[in-house]
């Protein structure tokens, strides 16, 4: 894991054990730490409290308190060292915030509801993630680059292209962040090494000194304004990762983003600034077998300036462009039964990102719905001429049908078993069927990656 001597004889308030959060408290209690947890899922605050370090850290060995049977109330977990170092678990509502140095929260704590964040502010506690406590270890790693990737849509696809190459070209590399890979938890790299990071918004609001040797902007479209006041405020927080850049270091932007937004308007003087639009790509996109679409064209654009900056060589980015393999539920094609192509696009939860994969194809099975972040569709209405039939599912499937009815033929399916089974029965050879939501996956499943696990096994159950 990584660590620092930065952490060392500081109090920390950790909210969410989930992966980051997880791994937070083990860096931070590693590190020599003390750390005040808590998480409202009584599984995660279990699965942390006994120790995984063997006492290491966590109390000097002394036996953490488990959970009471069910319908207890649940107890604290002090086990902290005489010294002060260690792990407790305890309801940050009744806890004293002002007696730490921060409160690290993960992504997902919506800080402009949260009563916790409000108390933060409200006694001058800093509020960070995981990232900004990578940002202070970074003093006390091996020499190294970072790469941080944001946008709307794009942004796991680029990041793991980009740790792809990398990869290809011989340099040591890592990928963490919003991907679901917490960077706390990564073996530090040999000098030389390149820390590729996802950032979503959330976690560069959490974050203040991260300061990207190359910083990544695909695009910005309205998404998750429930924690924003509007669109300019969610495009601002977009664009701190380049305000924490030094000069001289390398700054790549979708030139739409900056046209419109100024993204780069606090930026410093004298950053590297490269416009993803004019990049050109060494070689036939059509030799990229997971690389294709429009969308993926921005995709590698910008992973090949990325490489560029880092001084990696034309023959070995073109090869790795040919090698990549993609990530699961982003345009994932996951069977070809009787001609018919089944692609798995779940990570497509706004018209946005669906909107790419419709242009994608030319004759398309279309299923999409879900818990919607808006009443339109006005992103995937210019490639409906591909759309041969759409699916509607879940709590938004009524509003996409209302939508849809009139330009392409519909059918409100509610479910996506029931989706999946009507398009097998009306897809000819040489069709697609094509599951990009279009909306979040929280009405039905737990997250999207359950989504398209739940396509992949109903498409799996037809063979």
């Amino acid at each position: 894991m990584i660590v620092s001597g930065a952490f060392a004889g500081k109090h920390y308030a950790v909210l969410g054990l989930a992966r980051s959060g997880a791994a937070t408290v083990r860096a931070l209690v590693a590190a020599g730490a003390r750390v005040t947890a808590w998480d409202s899922d009584a599984e995660k605050r279990a699965a942390l409290t006994p120790s995984p370090l063997g006492g290491e850290g966590w109390g000097e060995g002394l036996e953490p308190r488990r959970e009471g049977g069910l319908g207890e109330t649940p107890a604290p977990h002090p086990t902290l060292s005489p010294e002060g170092r260690g792990l407790e678990v305890i309801d940050l509502d009744e806890f004293d915030l002002a007696t730490v140095d921060s409160l690290v929260v993960s992504p997902g704590v919506p800080l402009n509801t949260h009563p916790l964040a409000a108390k933060a502010h409200e006694t001058g506690v800093p509020i960070i993630g995981d990232i900004e406590l990578f940002a202070q270890a970074r003093a006390d790693l091996p020499a190294h680059k970072v790469v941080g990737i944001t946008g709307t849509n794009g942004k796991s696809t680029t990041t793991a292209l980009i740790h792809h190459i990398l990869d290809t070209a011989g340099i040591p590399a890592r990928m963490g962040g919003n991907i679901g890979l917490p960077i706390l938890a990564q073996e530090p790299l040999p000098e030389g090494g390149v820390y590729v990071l996802e950032l979503s918004s959330y976690q560069i609001d959490l974050t203040q000194t991260l300061d990207c040797d190359v910083a990544v902007l695909l695009n910005v479209t309205p998404d998750h304004l429930d924690r924003y006041d509007g669109f300019d405020a969610y495009a601002a927080s977009k664009a701190r990762l380049f305000a924490m850049q030094s000069p001289a270091h390398v700054a790549i932007v979708d030139y739409e983003a900056e046209a419109e937004l100024e993204v780069l308007a606090d930026a410093p003087v004298g950053l590297n600034v490269r416009f993803i639009d004019g990049v050109p790509l060494p070689g036939e996109q059509s030799r990229w077998p997971s690389l294709q679409g429009p969308h993926n064209e921005q995709n590698a654009k910008a992973a090949v300036a990325v490489a560029e900056a880092l001084g990696v060589d034309p023959e070995t980015i073109e090869r790795a462009l040919e090698t990549f393999t993609g990530l699961p539920h982003r345009m994932e094609r996951i069977a070809t039964l009787n001609g018919v192509a089944w692609i798995n696009d779940s990570k497509a939860t706004n018209p946005e990102s669906a909107a790419p994969a419709l242009a994608a194809f030319p004759r398309i099975h279309w299923i999409l719905g879900g818990k919607v972040k808006g009443d339109d569709l006005d992103a995937c209405l210019p490639h409906l001429g591909n759309v041969v039939r759409a699916y509607t599912i879940g709590e938004g499937g009524p509003r996409f049908a209302a939508v849809l009815r009139g330009q392409v033929p519909v059918a409100e399916v509610e479910t996506l078993e029931r989706a999946v089974k009507l398009a097998a029965q009306e897809a000819e050879r040489g069709d697609v069927v094509l599951l990009s939501p279009a909306a979040a996956s929280f009405d039905q499943f737990r997250d999207f990656e359950q989504r398209g696990a739940a396509f992949r096994a109903a498409v799996e159950e037809l063979a």
